[in-house]
Protein backbone atom coordinates (compact mmCIF):
# COMPACT_ATOMS: atom_id res chain seq x y z
CA UNK A 1 0.00 0.00 0.00
CA UNK A 2 2.71 2.32 1.16
CA UNK A 3 4.23 1.66 -2.38
CA UNK A 4 1.17 3.36 -4.78
CA UNK A 5 0.37 5.92 -2.37
CA UNK A 6 2.29 8.34 -4.62
CA UNK A 7 0.56 6.69 -7.67
CA UNK A 8 -3.02 7.37 -6.05
CA UNK A 9 -2.15 10.87 -4.85
CA UNK A 10 -1.68 12.02 -8.43
CA UNK A 11 -4.74 14.13 -8.63
CA UNK A 12 -3.93 15.98 -6.08
CA UNK A 13 -1.15 17.68 -7.94
CA UNK A 14 -3.93 19.60 -10.53
CA UNK A 15 -4.06 22.65 -9.55
CA UNK A 16 -7.96 24.40 -9.68
CA UNK A 17 -9.24 20.56 -10.92
CA UNK A 18 -12.54 19.90 -9.30
CA UNK A 19 -11.04 16.85 -7.17
CA UNK A 20 -15.10 15.65 -6.41
CA UNK A 21 -14.99 14.73 -9.60
CA UNK A 22 -12.37 12.32 -9.18
CA UNK A 23 -12.53 10.86 -6.22
CA UNK A 24 -17.03 10.60 -6.19
CA UNK A 25 -18.48 7.82 -7.26
CA UNK A 26 -21.54 9.31 -7.69
CA UNK A 27 -21.47 9.25 -11.21
CA UNK A 28 -20.56 5.62 -11.44
CA UNK A 29 -23.71 4.76 -9.04
CA UNK A 30 -25.65 6.60 -11.53
CA UNK A 31 -24.71 4.39 -14.64
CA UNK A 32 -25.37 1.34 -12.97
CA UNK A 33 -28.91 2.54 -11.24
CA UNK A 34 -29.67 3.00 -15.22
CA UNK A 35 -28.54 -0.60 -16.31
CA UNK A 36 -30.60 -1.74 -13.37
CA UNK A 37 -33.98 0.31 -14.93
CA UNK A 38 -33.24 -0.86 -18.42
CA UNK A 39 -32.51 -4.42 -17.60
CA UNK A 40 -35.37 -5.02 -15.22
CA UNK A 41 -37.77 -3.39 -18.04
CA UNK A 42 -36.35 -6.25 -20.28
CA UNK A 43 -37.58 -8.83 -18.06
CA UNK A 44 -36.32 -12.15 -18.62
CA UNK A 45 -33.47 -12.55 -21.06
CA UNK A 46 -32.82 -15.67 -23.17
CA UNK A 47 -29.51 -15.92 -23.10
CA UNK A 48 -26.49 -13.90 -22.17
CA UNK A 49 -25.81 -12.68 -25.31
CA UNK A 50 -28.82 -10.56 -25.21
CA UNK A 51 -28.39 -9.36 -22.02
CA UNK A 52 -24.66 -8.11 -22.87
CA UNK A 53 -26.28 -6.51 -26.29
CA UNK A 54 -28.66 -4.73 -24.32
CA UNK A 55 -26.13 -3.23 -21.91
CA UNK A 56 -23.78 -2.19 -24.33
CA UNK A 57 -26.11 -0.59 -26.56
CA UNK A 58 -27.01 1.64 -23.89
CA UNK A 59 -23.32 2.32 -22.55
CA UNK A 60 -22.28 3.15 -26.16
CA UNK A 61 -25.34 5.59 -26.06
CA UNK A 62 -24.44 6.74 -22.57
CA UNK A 63 -20.44 7.88 -23.94
CA UNK A 64 -21.96 9.18 -26.87
CA UNK A 65 -23.90 11.66 -25.31
CA UNK A 66 -21.49 11.71 -22.45
CA UNK A 67 -18.91 13.20 -24.83
CA UNK A 68 -20.75 15.23 -26.95
CA UNK A 69 -22.61 17.26 -24.46
CA UNK A 70 -21.27 16.78 -20.76
CA UNK A 71 -17.48 17.71 -20.63
CA UNK A 72 -16.60 16.16 -17.64
CA UNK A 73 -13.04 17.86 -17.23
CA UNK A 74 -12.97 20.31 -19.47
CA UNK A 75 -10.48 19.51 -22.19
CA UNK A 76 -9.24 23.39 -22.60
CA UNK A 77 -8.52 22.55 -19.11
CA UNK A 78 -6.42 19.88 -19.39
CA UNK A 79 -4.87 21.09 -22.25
CA UNK A 80 -3.77 24.16 -20.66
CA UNK A 81 -2.24 21.71 -17.84
CA UNK A 82 -0.09 19.64 -20.43
CA UNK A 83 1.41 22.62 -21.81
CA UNK A 84 2.56 23.72 -18.57
CA UNK A 85 3.72 20.69 -17.52
CA UNK A 86 6.22 20.54 -20.79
Amino acid sequence: MEEGLEDSLAFYAFPNLDAWKIFSTNMLERLNKEIRCRTRVAGIFPNQDSYLRLVTTYLIEYAEEWFASRAYINPKFIQTLLLNAA
